[in-house]
């Protein structure tokens, strides 16, 4: 049983972590690039989240016969790698490069120059969900021969 779980955990994981780096990937190659402002968390709770608070203004369609176009403010926190602590380059007031989806506005990813060790991040965690995986199969087929 704890092979079943162990290998379900590690399945799931790589699936997570596919889905995100692709996500991350289309909307840096196909989003909007614009410049974003880390605001202050009004929230105590919220400022324990790593993720900065960006807003920026993105244009917003109407739709219908001489659909007219407006700008909505956008407020959204990144998808991707966010550190154990928010460094310094994040405080609010601070301008930062992102790209957001044009069709869900709220969808932002950092510019790839705004982000560090992302790659990194996302080794680790793939390698996390290939060893679950990798133990639950091994505890499966060892369970299976007894």
């Amino acid at each position: 049983m704890g092979g079943a779980v162990l290998a379900l955990f590690g399945g799931v994981l790589l699936l997570w972590c596919a889905a995100e780096v692709r996500l991350r990937h289309g909307v840096r190659r196909r989003g909007i690039p614009a410049v974003a402002t880390v605001v202050a968390e009004s929230d105590t709770h919220s400022e324990l989240d790593s993720s900065p608070l960006l807003t920026f203004s993105a244009p917003a369609a109407i739709d219908g016969p001489g659909a007219a176009r407006r700008a909505e403010v956008v407020l959204a926190r990144p998808r991707g790698h966010t550190p154990l602590r928010r460094p310094p380059r994040f405080s609010p007031g601070t301008s930062v490069r992102i790209s957001y989806d044009p069709r869900r506005p709220s969808r932002v990813v950092l510019a790839a120059a705004e982000t560090g060790g992302v790659v990194v991040t996302d080794l680790l965690w793939t390698a996390l969900g290939v060893g679950c995986l990798a133990a639950g199969a091994a505890l499966l087929a060892a369970a299976a021969t007894n």
